[in-house]
């Protein structure tokens, strides 16, 4: 490898023709991937002078064309896809190629032991640089690997391929034979955007705190999610693949890897396919290193990551948890991929978070990727054990820790509306929930997220009130097990011991128009917890509703009960309901003193223990400084 390299080169030199000579018939060959396909030498893989035949032709999912699958080339190739890609599937579905399911971090050692046979390698490259040595460009992943076990190594010397650094070169030495192209690199057209699909970013995006190391997949959400995250800071990259949202990101100032336990400050990807100004960006660009996928899929790298989020998609996921990702039944769709592999990364990772992002449904809304039991056929990509964040234009939920039965209510939860109540029905039948679960209303409700708001308490803890959901019945049941018998007595008027399920899913399965339960939750580490509740039902004769709350003995006297009022007259306003009215027992004066802040007079009437109370909203608002002490109360 010394100065006279160059001149090596030149003899290397030679044309597509010569080239695929040097491959014999019955030779496995790989071929590398993306948007560094060796265009020219697949184009002489299928020519008709080509000497070749029973030839097995192996890779990761590539850009263009692949004409050695079509059927009229079945008996000189057959193909294997170690994830497939839309060229390449109907081959597979129709059984003239093959599928290989593996982890990509564990492919490389597979190349390298022989369980996964290379005889020839066709690489992109970079041109060489002043010593001689060239880049594996925009893919790396399996090139080295590859290279090291090839008898036959050729590469197609692209001037369009960027110069990408990271640890893995080839020299000019070690290639026997180079095919000079000058062409451009296929892109990755941008996703369709979907309505649905900026709702699963911005909801992906709450889980995402400033700092974060991310990784990101292909499609639509990983570019809607890196847009949604324009208010955060310092995030990191450390990924199988990424795309033109991340440069752009970094134009942004967005992406800086400051905060990176590992390689900070830079970008560690194995492989890219974007769009040409990328590619551009990619050239000698210290930030971004590629490296082999044994490295960046190493679930143990990962987790080094503080922070690290996985964002990851999926084509089923049934009522327990069980995420199906490369097929659709029976029929093979794509691959394992890197799902697992930055799944269980990030789930090892300090504050990392393990993210399943999906459409409630697919067919153009035909069918519900939230099933009862996914179809037949249908491979389980992530375990139940794995699975961690699952999320839905309609919401967000973590499965981790949670029993079946309330994973089957979250993930109900975050259906599409119309699905719903076929979910609970088929979940009654399989035993998987209470068999006497409420049935939602016939009119599906959604759940109102705009009526979100976040506050601090008068200690300056900060803490959500949120309408309650069908999913936060074992988070009130906690609530009511650390109240004290004389708490409990005054909300209830009497000393209960328990709070079975049949009543408290009274509380949690309502329609957000009619009736209305707000809770007050904290955050503790990763755990959520309610330490307040409100609630009012609508009589709908008299057009006023009857209101309740009770909090946490820990957080009494911190404002949370005036600002559960306060938020409940807001929204009881906004659905035109006439007031609120009340029994309060006459001992609790805390009690009255909230109704009292709610922003309208107070009626009361006194009855032997009991207050009964009445609150129209069609009198004049007021506020606390408004009344003297002794007139706040006007008894009826």
């Amino acid at each position: 490898m010394n100065a006279d390299w160059r001149e090596r080169y030149q003899k290397k030199l030679t044309d597509v023709k010569k080239a695929i000579g040097l491959i014999k018939p019955g030779d496995r060959i790989y071929l590398s991937a993306g948007s560094a396909v060796p265009q020219g030498l697949v184009a002489g893989l299928v020519a008709e002078d080509a000497l070749l035949g029973d030839n097995r032709i192996a890779h990761m999912m590539t850009l263009g064309e692949a004409p050695y699958t079509r059927p009229r080339f079945e008996r000189r190739f057959r193909h294997n896809a170690f994830f497939i890609g839309p060229n390449v599937r109907q081959a597979v579905l129709d059984g003239r190629a093959d599928y290989t399911p593996v982890f990509l971090s564990e492919l490389p050692r597979l190349i390298r032991s022989h369980r996964i046979r290379f005889d020839v390698a066709l690489v992109s490259v970079s041109p060489p640089d002043a010593e001689g040595y060239c880049t594996f460009g925009t893919h790396v992943d399996l090139a080295p690997a590859a290279c090291e076990v090839a008898r036959v190594i050729i590469a197609e010397v692209n001037p369009a391929m960027p110069r990408t650094c990271g640890p893995c070169r080839i020299h000019v030495d070690q290639i026997h034979a180079l095919v000079e192209v000058e062409q451009a690199l296929p892109e990755l057209p941008r996703p369709k955007q979907r309505p649905e699909t900026d709702e699963i970013a911005r909801l992906v995006a709450e889980l995402i705190p400033d700092g974060a190391t991310l990784q990101l997949g292909i499609g639509g959400i990983p570019d809607r999610v890196l847009n949604a995250l324009s208010d955060r800071s310092d995030l990191g990259i450390h990924s199988e693949m990424f795309s033109d949202g991340v440069r752009e990101a970094v134009e942004r100032g967005m992406i800086t890897g400051k905060r990176k336990n590992l390689h900070p400050g830079k970008i560690i990807a194995s492989f890219v396919m974007a769009g040409k100004e990328t590619y551009e960006w990619l050239h000698e660009n210290p930030m971004v290193e590629l490296h082999p996928l044994d490295y960046t899929n190493d679930p143990f790298v990962i987790a080094q990551n503080d922070s690290m989020v996985a964002i990851n998609s999926c084509l089923q996921i049934d009522l327990t948890g069980q995420v199906c990702s490369d097929s659709i039944g029976l029929k093979f769709y794509s691959g394992i991929g890197g799902q697992v592999d930055f799944i269980r990364g990030a789930a090892r990772s300090r504050g990392g978070k393990p993210i399943v992002a999906m459409p409630s449904t697919g067919a153009n809304g035909t069918v519900s990727r939230i099933v009862p039991r996914l179809d037949d056929g249908a491979g389980v990509v992530t375990t139940r054990g794995d699975v961690h964040w699952v999320v839905t234009e309609y919401g967000a939920v973590n499965l981790h820790g949670v029993n079946v039965r309330e994973r089957a209510m979250a993930l109900i939860s975050i259906a599409h509306p119309k699905f719903r109540p076929w979910l609970l029905a088929e979940a009654k039948q399989h035993k998987l929930i209470y068999s006497d679960q409420l049935e939602p209303p016939v009119y599906i409700p959604l759940y109102p997220r705009q009526l979100e708001t976040w506050g601090q308490d008068k200690d300056g803890a900060r803490m959500l009130i949120r309408p309650i959901k069908p999913t936060d019945e074992s988070l009130l049941r906690d609530l009511f097990y650390r109240l004290s018998q004389e708490t409990i007595y005054l909300r209830f008027f009497s000393t209960k011991k328990y709070m079975p399920h049949e009543n408290l899913q009274r509380f949690c399965t309502i329609d957000y128009d009619h009736d209305m339960t707000l809770v007050v939750s904290t955050v503790e580490g990763e755990v959520e917890k309610v330490v307040g509740w409100a609630t009012y039902f609508l009589d709908p004769q008299t057009g006023f509703a009857e209101a309740s709350f009770v909090v946490d003995d820990a957080h009494q006297g911190r404002g949370l009960g005036t600002a559960l009022m306060r938020r409940l007259t807001e929204i009881a306003e906004a659905r035109n309901i006439r007031g609120f009215v009340g029994e309060v027992l006459t001992r609790n004066t805390p009690m009255m003193r909230v109704f009292e802040k709610c922003g309208y007079p107070v009626e009361w009437k006194a009855t032997g223990e009991t207050v009964s109370l009445r609150i129209p909203f069609d009198r004049a608002r007021h506020t606390w400084g408004d009344y003297p002490e002794d007139s706040r109360r006007r008894r009826t």
